[in-house]
Parts: structure tokens; sequence; C-alpha cells
């Protein structure tokens, strides 16, 4: 919605040196399902727009598709709080919108009816406390570098694989969600393995047999916690992420974008560099 004044709601927990917090800026439109009131504002315009917000502002927005995935981030502060409450290491969410104040009333009122707020980060009635973050990163070209598909594309599987046998010592190089995974994977340390609030996953179209092993071994250089990795070998993903149920998918292949999709998976795609 191109309205020119912007709302920014900051649903910290608590004050926070950005150095030391995971920023995690997340729109109104993927929080909330604002389809309907979109629609109004393109047929009708933005005065009868605004008419239907300020009419509806104690109505809650129904959620939209990053919405499960923000109250399972803020379970895991949550946990980290109950830890350690002087803990300084936490998700910041930012909630961004180009409403202006006066239709912004209802998604900030929609945010304090679901907890989406410093006031009330504590435990959701709508999820479960056993519930953990769960993330699924695809492998090259998003956790790791694209090196190997730039081989793959310009001397076939034969190519890909020999440089893979040649460069099994090396770790492969960062891909652009690396920095967060690791931080992910910080959080993670400060439970035990049974008790994290945190769950990550590698699905990657690698074969286990033939490719899998430089990709473990770069997890284990990193330092990075993997909870379960699984070797595609160019099979469809969306099968095994209906399994995991995750709150958030990272992939750079559309096709495996609609895959997820297929199978309800809120999925985010990571552009080609």
């Amino acid at each position: 919605m191109a309205e020119p004044e912007s709302t920014v709601i900051n649903t910290n927990v608590k004050q926070k040196d950005p150095s030391e917090a995971l920023v995690i800026a997340v729109t109104t439109r993927a929080i909330f399902n604002l389809e309907e009131e979109h629609k109004l504002y393109l047929e009708k315009g933005k005065e009868e727009y605004t008419r239907h917000q300020l009419a509806n502002q104690d109505k809650p927005l129904p959620p939209g598709t990053a919405f499960a995935f923000i109250q399972a981030v803020q379970y895991v502060n949550e946990k980290i709080l109950e830890s350690n409450p002087a803990e300084r290491e936490l998700f910041d969410i930012l909630v961004l919108s180009n409403n202006s104040p006066e239709s912004g009333v209802r998604i900030i009122n929609s945010a304090k009816h679901y907890g989406v707020s410093a006031a009330l980060v504590f435990q959701q009635e709508v999820q479960a406390p056993s519930t953990p973050l769960r993330v699924v990163f695809d492998g090259d070209a998003v956790l790791f570098s694209d090196e190997t598909d730039l081989i793959f594309q310009e001397q076939g599987l034969e190519g890909a694989l020999q440089y893979e046998r040649e460069m099994e010592a090396v770790p492969i190089g960062e891909g652009p969600l690396k920095a967060f995974a690791m931080h992910l994977g910080k959080m993670r340390k400060k439970f035990s393995q049974e008790k994290s609030p945190i769950r990550t996953y590698l699905v990657t179209a690698r074969s286990g047999r033939d490719m899998g092993i430089r990709a473990i071994k770069t997890l284990r250089e990193w330092g990075l916690p993997i909870d379960e990795a699984f070797f595609m070998d160019g099979a469809p993903k969306g099968p095994i992420l209906a399994q995991i149920q995750p709150h958030i998918f990272f992939d750079d292949g559309l096709h495996n974008i609609q895959g997820a999709q297929n199978v309800g998976v809120p999925s985010a795609w990571v552009p080609s560099c």
C-alpha cells in the first residue's frame, strides 16, 4: 500500500545493544493477512481504506504467512530469558508498515492482541510450550557459497563431483545466510540439545554419498550446530519439508520455493548474486 508515512513497531523484549541483538524486520502484510484491506485500497482508494481501518480498529487482523515464525522467535526470547534474565543476545523484531498513524492503529492493536509487543512477549496460548523455532536452510548459494553450482553449470555433474573430491578438505565459502545461521547457532548453544528452543536443518540438493562430506566438514569447521541434514540428491524437497514443518525455509531456487508453498511451508527466496 503506497501510503506516504511509515509506522515502525519495535517488539523487542528489553533495550538491547544493536550489535548484540539479531534484528528481524517483517512487514505488516507478512505478519497479518491484509489482502482484503489491500484490495479495498486498490479499488476504492486511500480514504475508504482509512475509514475501513478506523471502523475496525478494535477487530484483530487474521494471522499472515510470517505470523507463526514471529511467535516462534518470541518463544526463543522467552526461553533465553528464563535461563538468564540478564541475557542481551536476543531477537529484536521490527514490524514495518507504510500505513499512516491513523490507519495504523488497527495494526498496532492487532500486535497487542497477539502478544507481538514488548509488553506481551511471554508464552502464547496459541503455541505449545514445547514447540521450538524451526529454520531450514538450503546449502549451495544460501548457507554455502555458489562455487560448486558455478562449476556444475560450466562442467556438468562430473566436473562438480571432481571439484568436490579435490576440495574435500577445504571448507566451502560463506553463503548469504551464513551469518544469520551462525547467530542462531550461538543462541542455540546456550541450551542443551534436548532443551533448545531452536532447531536448524540443512536440506540440500547435494547427494550424501558424493557431495555431502564436504558440507558436513564445513559445518564442523564453522562450529555451526545443525540438528538434522538431508541430502536430497536432486529429489523434490517438498515432502521432507512437510515432515519438518519449519517456521521458515530459505532457498535460492524458485522451484523449491514453489514446492514448499505447495505443502504449506512458509518460505523465503534468496536471489543469487
